[in-house]
């Protein structure tokens, strides 16, 4: 017998895990294999209005639709998992269409596993998780975080933090059509349609067909946009029993631009004159100048609409416009979809098998614009024109010029070697739009073999492949004359140069390919008082990478001829590559690294095991234990490429981890409570920084790290029209050791030899990014015929940099005035209170069914400004002797919306 809780259609709609069974796995695999546990202890499960902790030996909670629904319209679901202990979201926007930063008991999103009905939604490069990209909230039955560790066949490379795993919803055995309409601020409007068709053969055969529409304007200035599409399906076949197959379809579109970041300076983000933080005053210039605007309005002016008012002039150089290169004015497109198939096979009473396969793409892309240079590159670094851009021999239409002088992607900028505004000569700079571009087409697919020994033991085996295959480039794309591109995708029409070779700042092919095998057992003894779980998992990972660019840097910077053989020859003979060890031992590199092909192979026997102990039918005791291993993303891999392959400076290490959790549980017909601690030991901590004006990241060792804290919650429902949840974490990390950031350039005093390692003071400090403290309530009723909810949250202080030390501008180290180094930000970004509402009206009473409704969402209700996800990293970063000043996103404004929603 299987059994299931349904939440009630009553005021409450908060639920943490309402649908006992189904809601606590991944894969369907992972989810048969718990509904069979959920047998014994069902019968003793509890809920309050629908909150529930459910009894699992770790740490997990979920979250339905009836709670997902209540969202501002659209939202992406891991704003809605902010009201978890431990979750820690910054939403770049309130309307959940533009990105966001998120963590789960300290690890950042690259460590956490990001999974849509058990498939990986990680990026496969950079494990990176895209907010923005993610399912229709109608359609989301229910969302599981594994605060802790992994399910045993979770197909992941990197997810040492937990997980984060939403199922779609099932289509209904009868007819119906939900369609909703929204307005809000900031010329937001959406409509979604959702039509089940109910069983359309004899068999049962069912389905559902959705679709949605997405648009609104930036807050923070007069230009940016959101323009999102989605597209989604899935058709249904129940066999005997429980046993069905399914196959569901996803298409998203987004066009959106970059907005809400800026320098993390005080004097920008709050200026003098300014009297409270809900009224920031930008000011800058230059490419911190992001948000200039008038007086106290909350809008920041950028240079729209303006026309490009160069004129071309034949024999005389031109620089390149302006108009169009703001920040602000970035694309980040997206075309993303996926096809998700599941199924389960029962073979008698005792053995169930469950596949799931998948196939994935995108296409998406992200950066700004680049002066595009006419001219060829002096390639050559001892030449008397060394790294000029304009000089005589380089500039000349004619054939002939020199065997330094060559077209290509060198140095950050594009040298075509050609005419290209129309004027004759190749004496100019043209800006031209040059993002990054990826292009990913992954398969997978998950199958487990379960089977039941008795009535309180069952074993499976699974295994896990993913393959994905990852196109990364930098295609050169055209701006018309008022700064907008023909294409926000140049790789559609990319620019050639005097060669015909198509220019790319980066040209890299990767395979990322899982092998995964595990097995897991779990026993119920003493009468079930107590339950046992032993798993592992053996994953076998491989990256095969091509660089088919220089590596000029250890900190990934590429010189790339479009694979030109002629112009790849007189690259390597201008920069012979050459590596030594000095006197001291150090590793001296210099020169340009070939393009070429390494492949990498990681893997390691991870263990996983857990307990549940039940002192009393509501008290109960949990713990778990589980090994982690997170493979160096391909960013890491590629910058490795500069050293000799021989080297361990090319053989970045893995991440390991070693995960304890232990906590109690008390579950009674009106309190659902819960509290654990827990306890991390990371071993080879990689720490990363982006740098968007850059578009570069740089990886450092933080070596070993501890993590442990606290996390709990209570639910109280005192009457059945009024609920109450309150949750809390506190998080404490400890980097262990000084890391090493670079390398002594000379011999000069703190720099003994060279190839010296430099050494950031971490040691004893706390990691960056991640707050140690946060807390919150939620209160959800109903009064007649209006439901309401209230949610707030208070998110702690945040330090920006691993070694805790403020943020500063100016000369690096330099004291003396006028040109002298001063502190522009402390060392934390500040705590903040976000409160969201939300009201729903049924309108049944008005003559209409209980399916129509108008809800009302106000997002960030305090209006508090606050700082967001921001670049930090490991230490402030020093570029041409000046300090590095990172970027915040600033959060969402305060933000009204209404939707109505009519269902038959």
């Amino acid at each position: 017998m299987k059994i299931r809780y349904q939440l009630a259609a009553s005021a409450v709609a908060l639920t943490i895990c309402s649908f006992s069974s189904a809601a606590f796995a991944q894969s369907t695999g992972s989810v048969d294999f718990e509904e069979e546990v959920i047998v014994v202890s069902g019968s003793r499960s509890q809920d309050v209005a629908g909150i529930q902790a459910p009894d699992s030996t770790k740490a997990k909670a979920v979250l339905t639709q009836e709670l997902i629904e209540r969202q501002n319209p659209g939202q992406t679901i891991l704003d809605t998992i902010n009201v978890i202990p431990g979750v820690s979201f910054q939403n770049n926007d309130a309307y959940g269409s533009s990105g966001g930063t998120l963590t789960i008991r300290g690890f950042d999103a690259s460590r956490i596993s990001l999974t849509i009905d058990g498939i990986p939604l990680n990026d496969s490069g950079n494990y990176a998780i895209y907010s923005n990209q993610q399912l229709d909230p109608e359609l989301i039955d229910q969302v599981n975080v594994n605060l802790g560790t992994t399910d045993v066949d979770s197909p992941t490379a990197s997810a040492v933090g937990g997980t984060v795993n939403y199922r779609t919803i099932v289509p209904t055995e009868d007819f119906g059509v939900k369609v909703s309409g929204s307005i809000g601020e900031y010329n937001f409007m959406r409509i979604f349609g959702l039509v089940n068709t109910g069983n359309f053969t004899k068999f049962g055969t069912r389905a559902w067909f959705a679709a949605s529409r997405t648009s609104n304007d930036n807050p923070f200035n007069n230009y940016g946009v959101v323009d999102k599409q989605q597209y989604n399906a899935r058709i249904y076949q129940p066999l005997a029993g429980d046993d069905f197959l399914s196959i569901i379809g996803s298409w998203n579109v987004n066009r959106n631009n970059f907005f809400g970041s800026l320098p993390l300076r005080q004097d920008l983000i709050q200026g003098p004159g300014t009297t409270t933080p809900g009224n920031p005053r930008i000011v800058g210039s230059a490419s911190a100048n992001r948000f200039p605007r008038n007086a106290d309005e909350r809008e920041y002016l950028i240079n729209y609409p303006c026309l490009n008012t160069v004129t071309a002039v034949a024999g005389t150089a031109q620089s390149a416009t302006t108009c169009g290169n703001e920040f602000d004015r970035r694309y980040n497109p997206s075309d993303t979809g996926n096809l998700r198939g599941s199924s389960r096979f029962s073979f008698g009473d005792k053995v169930v098998l469950t596949v799931d396969p998948s196939y994935q793409y995108v296409k998406a892309n992200g950066g700004g614009t680049v002066s595009a240079r006419e001219a060829r590159r002096d390639i050559n670094p001892a030449g008397a024109t060394a790294g000029s851009l304009n000089t005589a021999n380089c500039t000349t239409v004619t054939t002939g010029v020199g065997v330094n002088c060559q077209p290509g992607y060198f140095g950050g900028s594009p040298f075509f070697g050609r005419d290209l505004n129309g004027d004759g000569d190749i004496l100019d700079q043209v800006l031209a739009l040059a993002p990054s571009q990826t292009q990913t087409h992954r398969i997978g697919v998950i199958a487990n073999l379960r089977y039941e020994i008795n009535d309180t033991n069952s074993v499976r085996l699974s295994y896990t492949y993913d393959r994905a295959r990852h196109r990364q480039t930098g295609e050169v794309g055209l701006l018309d004359l008022n700064g907008e591109p023909f294409d926000v995708f140049p790789v559609n029409d990319p620019q050639a140069d005097v060669n015909s070779t198509i220019l790319q700042k980066r040209d890299r092919l990767s395979y990322a390919i899982l092998h995964q095998i595990a097995g897991e057992y779990r026993g119920e003894f003493m009468e079930d008082t107590l339950v046992v779980n032993a798993g592992v998992r053996a994953p076998f990972y491989r990256r095969n990478l091509t660089n088919n660019c220089f590596a000029s840097s250890a900190s990934g910077f590429v010189e790339c001829s479009g694979q030109n053989a002629a112009v790849d020859a007189a690259a390597l003979a201008s920069n012979p590559y050459t590596a030594t060890t000095n006197a001291s031992g150090s590793l001296i590199v210099s020169g340009w690294a070939p393009p070429q092909n390494r492949v990498f192979d990681y893997n390691k026997v991870l263990p996983n095991v857990g307990f549940l102990y039940r002192f009393t039918p509501e008290v109960s005791l949990f713990g778990s234990f589980a090994k982690g291993l997170s493979v160096p993303g391909t960013d890491s891999l590629y910058n490795a490429f500069y050293f000799p392959l021989d080297t361990a400076k090319a053989k970045p290490a893995p991440e390991t981890t070693d995960s304890f959790d232990i906590g109690v549980r008390y579950r009674s017909g009106n309190i659902q409570a819960q509290a654990g601690a827990f306890l991390t030991k990371f071993q080879n901590r990689l720490a990363s920084a982006y740098d968007p004006e850059l578009d570069q990241i740089v990886y450092r060792n933080l070596g070993n790290v501890d993590k442990r804290g606290i996390d709990g919650s209570i639910g109280v429902q005192p009457i059945p029209e009024l609920a109450f949840y309150v949750f809390g974490s506190y998080i404490k990390t400890k980097i262990k050791d000084d890391v090493v950031v670079g390398e002594c350039p000379v011999v000069v005093a703190g720099c003994p030899s060279i190839g010296a390692p430099i050494l950031a003071p971490t040691a004893g400090k706390e990691e960056s990014g991640a707050p140690r403290w946060s807390y919150g309530a939620t209160v959800r009723g109903t009064l007649g015929p209006v439901d309401f909810g209230f949610s707030g949250k208070r998110t702690g202080s945040r330090f920006v940099y691993d070694t805790n030390l403020p943020v500063y501008a100016g000369p690096a180290g330099t004291l003396a005035a006028p040109n002298r180094t001063y502190q522009v930000f402390g060392t934390k970004a500040p705590s903040y209170w976000l409160v969201n509402v939300d009201a729903r009206i049924n309108l049944e009473f008005a003559g209409l069914n209980d399916k129509t409704f108008l809800q009302l969402n106000v997002y960030n209700l305090m209006d508090n400004f606050y700082q967001g996800g921001f670049t930090g990293g490991v230490a402030q970063a020093v570029s041409s002797g000046n300090y590095s000043i990172p970027n915040v996103q600033i959060g969402a404004p305060r933000t009204f919306s209404a939707t109505f929603t009519m269902g038959f």
